[in-house]
């Protein structure tokens, strides 16, 4: 019997804290209910009380480590999932210091796409 703990409101605000300190690193609300934190105009994560949503690898082959590694917290997004975004439960088995990572990995990745002229100094 997996026993599941309550999402921490103390590390969805680290998180988001975290995200947004990022260089060139804003907050929209681009649906009802949503919170994501952008680069230039891209969402770089969702920002939710209990998850993030992160651009964790550039193939789905590769976000899906997430998976196995941690199959009760992982999951593919849906509708973009198959692009490499999994959405992380917060308060599971997923320690905060590989949530902050996956953020700025999903960060990296997502300035990277941008062009030359729109990526932060």
């Amino acid at each position: 019997m997996t026993v599941r703990r309550s999402a921490d409101p103390g590390l969805s605000a680290r998180l988001r804290t975290a995200a947004l300190a990022l260089p060139g690193a804003w907050e929209d609300s681009p649906w009802e209910g949503d919170t994501v934190a952008k680069v230039g105009d891209k969402i770089f994560v969702f920002l939710g009380e209990e998850s993030i949503g992160v651009k964790s690898a550039r193939t789905r082959q590769e976000a899906d480590e997430w998976l196995h590694r941690y199959p009760d917290d992982a999951s593919v997004m849906a509708y973009i999932g198959r692009h490499g975004w999994n959405t992380l439960r917060i308060g599971g088995a997923i320690p905060e210091d590989e949530l902050l990572e996956a953020l700025e990995t999903s960060y990296d990745i997502v300035v990277a796409g941008l062009p030359r002229g729109k990526r932060p100094s």
